[in-house]
């Protein structure tokens, strides 16, 4: 038996605007608050480049947002999540533990430090790392010492753990809070997909020790390029802003630089574009929150397919609507994205798994089924905020 394509694809038609021949795009930005304005005054200023009040502006933004202590803007997520690694002492020839089912970054940014990728397997309720899969591996594989974590098959040290939060819904941090503390991991979380998600209450980012963000151009809000890092520990964040600006100490005139720093500062003209992004982030939020529940009730009387929503202790941002096929219906996966896309509809599959790639082919893993079977089974369905407004003028 044979999933029913036309059917899929007409019931996501139903509920996205159709303008004749127009591609609908995956995840497209909106700039219809101060973006021009503040973007302007940074033209007409000159201040364009890393320094500029608009820096700070946003940085003091996204802390107050996410109710963390400090944020610390940088030139994109990945930087963010390299620069996290580092003020936790992630050093070379370490293993960092990261889910397979994970966009590349997670896995380079480990690589940036010179530390190895430890893949782990993901949890269908949440699509995030299963943090009872990973307390059963770690007792067979993990030895602990005074100085730390290690793995018992490659002698190395394991130093922190990397959760993502996919497509904006959190991990269950209790749970993987509790197997970090008993076998000494740093956890680091990736936030990258996750700004105004919550996880019992709380926004992600506030779990450990530090957090990364993103904001590319397909993220729920956007400066364009650009990521932040998030901490509650004040040291670290003087540490983090210290390390992302080359390391220079301050002075007058004086170039000296007292480490090995990076130059992963945010331009103030991104940061303008983060400052009138984040000020619409709640009508984002509720938009995109709309158009989930639209798909919810679309596809829950049409055969072989389920839209996810978000576990039972998270409210989240719903960055990207999945469409997941029921198990039976996985090799009709990439029948259905053609068609999709045939029909000027932009969806994508998920990542490939991290372990296959020719980069990571030979990092330690664990028993990866569950990521594989999600892997097979993910389509994600447009999901830009605007949509939904466009479909409040249609009357859908």
């Amino acid at each position: 038996m044979k999933l029913d394509l036309d059917k899929i694809v007409e019931t996501v038609k139903t509920y996205l605007p159709q303008k004749k021949e127009s591609f609908i795009g995956l995840h497209e930005p909106i700039f219809n608050g101060n973006e021009w304005t503040y973007v302007k005054e940074c033209l007409d200023t000159g201040w364009v480049s890393s320094a500029g009040k608009y820096v700070d502006r946003f940085e003091e933004m996204l802390a107050e947002y996410t109710g963390t202590k400090r944020a610390v803007a940088v030139v994109n997520g990945t930087a963010a999540l390299h620069i996290c690694l580092k003020a936790v002492d992630v050093r070379s020839g370490d293993e960092v533990l990261v889910p397979a089912l994970t966009f590349v970054a997670t896995a380079n940014a480990v690589s940036h430090c010179g530390a190895v990728p430890h893949f782990v397997d993901s949890e269908a309720k949440t699509l995030g790392m299963d943090p009872g899969k990973l307390a059963l591996y770690l007792q067979e594989i993990a030895e602990l010492k005074a100085d730390g974590c290690f793995n018992k098959l490659t002698g190395r040290r394991i130093k922190a753990v990397v959760p993502m939060h996919t497509f904006g819904h959190p991990v269950d941090m209790d749970r993987l809070l509790e197997v970090c503390e008993r076998y000494k991991l740093e956890l680091v979380e990736d936030a990258a997909e996750s700004l105004g998600s919550y996880y019992k209450g709380r926004h992600t980012g506030n779990f450990g020790k530090v957090a990364a963000l993103s904001f590319n151009g397909n993220k729920t809000i956007t400066t364009g390029g650009g990521g932040a890092v998030l901490t509650n520990d004040p040291e670290m964040g003087k540490l983090i802003k210290h390390l992302a600006t080359t390391a220079k100490v301050p002075h007058r005139w004086e170039y000296f630089h007292d480490r090995v720093g990076y130059n992963y500062r945010m331009p103030n003209i991104n940061a303008a574009l983060g400052c009138a992004q984040l000020e619409q982030l709640p009508r984002f939020l509720r938009q995109k929150r709309s158009l989930a529940e639209r798909y919810q009730r679309a596809f829950s009387s049409v055969e072989g397919v389920s839209v996810f929503t978000e576990p039972d202790f998270a409210r989240s941002n719903y960055w990207l609507n999945v469409l997941l096929l029921d198990e039976k219906y996985k090799g009709e996966r990439n029948r259905l994205l053609e068609h999709f896309l045939d029909n000027h509809i932009g969806v994508r599959p998920v990542w490939t798994l991290l372990h296959k790639l020719p980069p990571y082919q030979n990092c330690p893993c664990m028993e990866l089924s569950a990521a594989e079977m999600l892997e097979s089974r993910i389509i994600n369905l447009p999901s830009s905020a605007f949509l939904e407004m466009e479909l409040a003028e249609y009357d859908v």
